[in-house]
């Protein structure tokens, strides 16, 4: 752990406790990480800290150790009711997680009770278990505790338990306003009473972050942590230092094949698969499944409620598995590789993330003993409707993510292959969309089977869909309306998207490479916007430079 830590625990300029140390001990925590020796003094010393540090570089630690020290220097203790700590994080599993963490540390301290408040249960069992049990350390995601603030008919007075609050921690901050949580942030900070300890930990810094620093903390000490052993050029780079970037380009149509070779010949590690969209989780989960075999496939994304805890909880168990749409690789000083599959026309994607992201990648040899499994997929279609649908909704669901990618120079619709890309998903037929209306794929061929005729393997539903059908044929139809043709579903954005798209200028010639002027234009327009987050410029400033840099573009290129 030479380039990941920051010394022992006892160079700490405060002392711990005796029994934290122990389970550091314990746990085979023997050193920092200089997010750990940044904050836990200054946090112990009765300061605010926002902090930026990489994804995996120990911030956990960072602020559950403080929470005990600060709760066991308290003057009067805390009562059943009384909530000493407060620690709000965007999703559940890293809710969970810190969750375990924290329970494995108040084990030594049994005054202390904790309590977990997410999505995904019953609210009402919540409300019985708080009552019940109490808390004094409260660990939760933003939608459930804002829902128990107003659980006060049901007995729970959250509000007044929290009068009592020592420490709030917002974990993953830019994540949490990332995700649409800044009113029920607002909402739960009017809960809270000023006087109080609170850190704001994050991997990034915007304009919107400052501003819950402002609202949310009392002249903090920011700290930004970058990690040793990085070259100078490189200290910036905002991926942990032992994980390696990947990436192997792949035709639209061998995209899926090559993945499936690449689990198939590491099926005894744990991996991660991310997919775009949750329609091409339930999708490519499922073939997976039949795919590679002698392997536990677990898929999860956001539009699960109940069955994601359950879910994460079981793949953490497993010494390998394949996952979908959560976790991360190479934390707290293990080492850990990402790979990323781009189509020939993304590859500048790899030079735009080296310079603007900081995130370099190598490319990886090509991917051995291929084999196309996708004649398998459209079986199972054609056995299963439920499959043959997923399918289309999986295509659909890409394409549009596809359009509001944010690196919009680079991933554009119009250089998409539809027919290689439907091939690739291995579609019975295309599905009926406004990106392909009127238009021929002559190399895509369209199953001969009927698709109308494809039935459920589950009885029930396809009696439901038999009935369904018998009651649609008897009805008398209605006279055919004049309607507009709708806008493709992937040009549909909103004010956000304008600026982004608008930041990144399109190319006015319709040819599908990206020369280095263009590189070097999107590699600027996103620094401005970085500044407009930032708050160093002004909205004003932002659209003057953006519009003056097109207009001179424009100039050059007249003839």
């Amino acid at each position: 752990m030479d380039n990941t830590t920051d010394g022992t625990w006892d160079r700490l300029p405060v002392k711990l406790n005796e029994k934290i140390l122990q389970t550091l001990d314990e746990l085979k925590f023997t050193h920092m990480t200089p997010v750990q020796s940044a904050c836990i003094p200054l946090f112990m010393s009765n300061k605010d800290v926002a902090a930026e540090a990489v994804t995996g570089s120990g911030k956990t630690l960072a602020f559950v150790i403080p929470i005990i020290e600060l709760l066991l220097k308290r003057e009067e203790k805390l009562k059943k009711m009384q909530v000493g700590a407060l620690v709000i994080t965007p999703t559940r599993e890293l809710a969970v997680q810190i969750s375990e963490v924290m329970e494995q540390f108040i084990e030594k301290f049994p005054q202390f009770k904790q309590i977990l408040l997410i999505g995904g249960s019953n609210p009402a069992e919540d409300v019985e278990k708080f009552k019940d049990k109490g808390a004094n350390i409260v660990i939760a995601t933003p939608g459930r505790l804002e829902d128990m603030f107003r659980r006060k008919s049901d007995g729970l007075d959250l509000a007044s338990s929290v009068k009592s609050l020592d420490v709030l921690v917002l974990d993953e901050a830019d994540r949490l306003l990332d995700m649409g949580f800044e009113a029920s942030l607002n909402t739960i900070l009017g809960y809270l009473p000023k006087q109080r300890r609170t850190g704001l930990f994050s991997a990034t810094q915007t304009q919107e972050l400052e501003k819950l620093v402002r609202a949310g903390l009392r002249n903090p000490v920011r700290i930004t942590v970058k990690e040793k052993g990085l070259a100078p050029a490189a200290t910036a780079q905002k991926t942990p230092s032992r994980l390696s970037n990947y990436y192997t380009i792949c035709r639209a149509e061998d995209k899926f094949n090559n993945l499936v070779a690449f689990l198939r010949q590491h099926k005894h590690e744990k991996l991660l698969v991310f997919f775009s969209t949750c329609a091409c989780v339930e999708y490519y989960g499922r073939a997976l499944e039949t795919l590679v075999k002698k392997v536990t496939i677990h898929c999860i994304h956001g539009k699960m409620k109940h069955k994601r805890n359950s879910i994460f909880a079981d793949f953490r168990k497993l010494k390998s598995a394949f996952v979908h749409r959560c976790g991360r690789t190479a934390r707290i000083g293990n080492y850990g590789n990402a790979l990323v599959f781009l189509l020939p026309m993304e590859e500048t994607y790899v030079n735009f993330l080296s310079i603007n992201q900081k995130c370099p990648l190598q490319r990886m040899s090509p991917i051995k003993d291929v084999v196309d499994v996708l004649p398998k997929v459209k079986a199972m279609a054609l056995e299963d409707r439920a499959m043959f649908e997923r399918g289309m909704k999986a295509f659909v669901s890409y394409v549009q993510a596809y359009a509001k990618h944010e690196c919009s120079l680079i991933f554009r619709t119009k250089d998409l292959d539809f027919g290689c890309l439907a091939h690739g998903f291995a579609l019975l037929r295309l599905p009926r969309m406004p990106e392909l209306r009127d238009k021929k794929f002559p190399d895509f061929i369209e199953t001969t089977v009927d698709t109308d005729t494809i039935r459920y393997k589950d009885k029930n539903r396809e009696k439901q869909r038999q009935k369904a059908l018998a009651e649609l044929k008897d009805k008398t139809p209605f006279p055919k309306k004049n309607f507009i043709k709708n806008k493709a579903w992937s040009k549909q954005k909103g004010k956000k998207e304008r600026r982004q798209k608008m930041a990144a200028k399109r190319k006015h010639n319709e040819d599908s490479d990206v020369d280095d002027e263009d590189l070097k234009e999107l590699l600027d327009d996103t620094r401005l916007l970085k500044k407009l987050k930032k708050g160093q410029i002004s909205e004003e400033d932002f659209e003057q430079q953006i519009t003056s840099g097109a207009k001179s573009k424009h100039k050059t290129e007249e003839p």
